[in-house]
């Protein structure tokens, strides 16, 4: 299972994103190939789940995954149950 996580630029916040979803798929017992992208590189990198700020996750649906959109990118509570959703949505 692949995971993306993109913002507007592709550092800061998608990487702190990025190492929060590892955690949260750790207490969970899953794993995934975790990665962070720009937006506008997002649409050339294949993945089950995007994930993105409510902001920018209208523009990544349509590009083949599940889409997470975080009303608060540092509330690990949401980001935690929210992936959970994916996770199992995509492994069916």
């Amino acid at each position: 299972m692949k995971i993306l996580v993109c913002c507007g630029s592709g550092l800061g916040s998608s990487f702190m994103i990025e190492m929060n979803i590892k955690k949260a798929l750790q207490e969970l017992n899953e794993t995934a190939e975790v990665s962070h992208s720009d937006l506008s590189s997002a649409a050339g990198i294949k993945a089950d789940i995007y994930v993105g700020t409510r902001d920018i996750a209208s523009q990544l649906v349509g590009l083949g995954g599940e889409v997470v959109s975080l009303n608060n990118m540092i509330d690990k509570k949401e980001l935690s149950e929210k992936i959970a959703a994916a996770v199992a949505k995509v492994k069916g």
